[in-house]
């Protein structure tokens, strides 16, 4: 019984994590399409949390920190038993060439209401 449980509790994560996936790429393409990449890193089916990293040319992108952000209020709203979602910057091979601009744009005021079309 106690088996069954834990399979279970694995099998909802994993049901998480795929509707996450699926979100991403059917309601973001452009993270595709201009040569970016995602990762659906971590999951915590009890809390009910994300951690999805960008990375490739969303690294380097001016608009790299409406997309974190629009993300992170999309994603909870999209998929059931989510709650919260942090978007971070990929690093390593799945890190872009050129070198990060967006530190200083994720702080500006202009981006806070940005709504993408996704």
């Amino acid at each position: 019984m106690i088996l069954w449980c834990v399979c279970l509790v694995a099998m909802s994560a994993e049901g998480l994590e795929r509707q996450t996936r699926s979100y991403l790429s059917n309601n973001v393409p452009q993270i595709q399409q201009h040569g970016g990449n995602f990762e659906v890193r971590d999951v915590d089916e009890e809390a009910g949390t994300a951690t999805v990293a960008i990375g490739g040319a969303c690294s380097g992108c001016g608009i790299a920190p409406m997309t974190m952000k629009a993300i992170e209020r999309r994603l909870p709203e999209s998929v059931e038993g989510l709650e919260d979602v942090e978007v971070v910057r990929a690093s390593g091979p799945r890190a872009a060439v050129m070198p990060s601009k967006t530190d200083e744009m994720e702080d500006m005021d202009e981006y806070e209401d940005y709504s993408p079309p996704f």
